[in-house]
């Protein structure tokens, strides 16, 4: 499981559930969502709250050297799916392009900043 911490837990779940069409799990908690991708979850939780049960300070930004990857089945359904995340509120941080490992991939950032990269790899 993937938790998000979020500054904005409504403008987060709206954008994982409409924008991106992801399966919401019932019984999801009013302080916390979670998604079904496949054979993982992504949880979504307010920054400050998984803040304080990491026991850390919620303050900070910038650069976190962490990407999430999501893996679709061609070159095109990468472009197909940026397009998707930037219609429902991402920002496009780099266009699908061929990478020197031989498959396609691009990245976005969520509404809250967080990286993501979407990938084809014809190896797999």
């Amino acid at each position: 499981m993937i938790t998000l911490g979020v500054r904005d837990l409504d403008r987060a779940i709206a954008f994982y559930q409409t924008g991106l069409q992801l399966p919401k799990k019932p019984g999801s908690e009013t302080n916390i969502a979670f998604f079904e991708m496949g054979s993982t979850l992504l949880g979504l939780y307010p920054r400050n709250l998984l803040a304080e049960d990491i026991g850390v300070s919620e303050v900070g930004s910038g650069f976190t050297a962490v990407a999430i990857a999501h893996n679709v089945a061609s070159a095109e359904a990468v472009d197909a799916l940026l397009s998707e995340a930037v219609a429902a509120g991402a920002t496009r941080v780099k266009a699908g392009q061929k990478v020197f490992w031989g498959g396609y991939s691009g990245y976005f950032a969520d509404p809250e900043g967080f990286y993501w990269e979407v990938a084809w790899n014809p190896y797999w």
